[in-house]
């Protein structure tokens, strides 16, 4: 890296004091804190949350709290829309008095203590709410969930997986974008992060596929197009795409596993769901439960 690059990320990039640290009681704009691979993938995610693009190569200059700005703000930038939606700033809830952080070392049972409610990925900029995800007090009845899987025997099938494994709560979010494409989030928290994890692992997923198909779909390969520069610490993806031919709509999901909570994403779009605003969601909602 040249003296002259050095000086130009150095002035693009946020004072130390701001990207360290857990969250607390206050709102905090999210940012991971861990050094070496983190680090990277700090630089890389910010490229997503800022007005960077979404899937450019590494080594560009990181941008921090500026996701509401025009791409001509930054050099380098002034090109036609990626596709991605313009999302509110992304925060964290406070966490309640004294508990830490998810994945902080005080933390050895890496349980999210902030209200599940609020960590659901909030709607873009012009999203129409989708009102039957938004449960009573904003927790999801569980047959709302299993609503999402085609068959019976599969609904019947994950939902003896989620008494078995101890499921506490479901919150819930979707979304409608003015092109079309339906987004549903849902969070799942269990009794214990070990639980969580087996559950994700061993019965949800198969590394080419979901283990139990969503509505209008049937057959998915794994997103291998995915950029593994936005992984997060403490978060794990499985990103999938649904193959041809697929129907009048074409349906992309993921499910990651962070602590005691899973969270199943899935976009839907008539013709075809598009790669970036999917992996954008994805990476977001990933940044939230790290």
């Amino acid at each position: 890296m040249t003296e002259q690059t050095e000086q130009r990320q150095a002035a693009v990039s946020p004072p130390p004091e701001t990207l360290a640290g857990p969250a607390g009681p206050a709102e905090t704009p999210l940012a991971p804190v861990k050094a070496g691979k983190d680090r990277r993938v700090l630089r890389a995610v910010l490229r997503w949350t800022a007005v960077a693009a979404v899937f450019a190569a590494v080594g560009t200059a990181a941008a921090y709290g500026i996701t509401r700005a025009e791409r001509t703000d930054l050099p380098g930038l002034a090109t036609e829309s990626d596709g991605r939606w313009d999302y509110p700033e992304i925060v964290r809830p406070p966490l309640p008095s004294g508990s830490p952080a998810p994945f902080a070392e005080a933390n050895g049972a890496a349980t999210h203590d902030a209200d599940l409610r609020a960590l659901v990925l909030p709607a873009p900029e012009g999203a129409k709410a989708d009102k039957a995800l938004r449960g009573k007090g904003g927790w999801l009845a569980t047959d709302d969930f299993l609503a999402e899987f085609t068959s019976k025997e599969d609904r019947k099938a994950v939902g003896q997986l989620m008494t078995d494994n101890g499921l506490r709560h479901i919150a819930a979010r979707g979304w409608t974008t003015q092109d079309g494409t339906h987004t549903r989030i849902y969070l799942l928290r269990f009794d214990t992060a070990a639980a969580a994890d087996e559950l994700y692992a061993t019965e949800l997923i198969h590394y080419d596929s979901p283990t139990y198909a969503v509505r209008g779909a049937e057959e998915f390969d794994r997103d291998e197009d995915f950029p593994e520069e936005t992984e997060f610490a403490h978060v794990t993806r499985s990103p999938y795409v649904e193959t041809q031919p697929y129907g009048v709509e074409q349906v992309r999901q993921a499910y990651l596993s962070a602590g005691d909570t899973v969270a199943l994403i899935v976009q839907s779009r008539k013709g075809t769901a598009e790669a970036v605003p999917f992996r954008q969601t994805v990476v977001l909602q990933s940044q939230l439960l790290s």
